[in-house]
């Protein structure tokens, strides 16, 4: 399998569980700050994904799976030993998808508008927003040490790989000390690491 990343971007999910999964895999760095966005082979990433954005995972058969939550379940299903989601069909699979879709819609699609040279108000209205979403992973945190209780899962990747964007966006979660402790605890885990480590992102 291959993946298409762009550094620290929502594609550092899949990677991080990538390196969980203990699957083998290659990488290919795409660079999102040009117009074509090329990959490092100086592919138009667009031929090779129409949807114009990272991750997308190319199958050992050539076919491409696109959108984060539905690769890093992918990927943990075809690793299950390593207990990365629940099984399909239970109610914990579905509180599974419960958490990566919030975390899709509400806490990524929220930190979307930070990134751009917006007004410092609607910066200022986004962040009000976002920290009441924020609010409910904070809750959940200060309960289990990841979101589906004392497991890690795929959900804690992704979570894990957009609380990282606060500090790109000058905002603190200082007031979120679960969360702080989760970034930390996540951060630790081997191969967190390794995935920190491919995509330059360690100091």
């Amino acid at each position: 399998m291959k993946l298409y990343f762009s550094p620290g971007a929502c594609s550092l999910s899949p990677h991080i569980v990538l390196f969980a999964s203990g699957l083998p895999f290659d990488t290919e760095k795409v660079n999102l700050k040009v117009q074509p966005h090329l990959t490092a082979g100086g592919v138009d990433f667009s031929t090779i994904n129409p949807r114009g954005y990272v991750p997308a995972l190319q199958l050992d058969n050539g076919e491409l799976l696109t959108e984060g939550v539905a690769i890093v379940q992918y990927l943990a299903d075809q690793a299950p030993a390593k207990q990365l989601a629940p099984a399909n069909g239970t109610l914990e699979r579905y509180r599974l998808q419960e958490w990566l879709n919030y975390i899709a819609t509400e806490v990524h699609k929220g930190f979307s508008p930070l990134f751009y040279p917006n007004s410092d108000e609607l910066k200022q209205q986004t962040w009000d927003k976002l920290t009441r979403r924020l609010a409910l992973a904070e809750e959940q945190l200060a309960k289990t040490p990841y979101l589906l209780g004392e497991r890690f899962s795929v959900a804690d990747a992704y979570l894990f790989t957009c609380l990282n964007w606060a500090q790109f966006v000058q905002r603190s979660l200082g007031d979120f000390p679960a969360l702080i402790d989760f970034q930390k605890r996540v951060a630790a885990l081997p191969f967190v690491q390794q995935a920190l480590k491919a995509e330059g992102l360690l100091e």
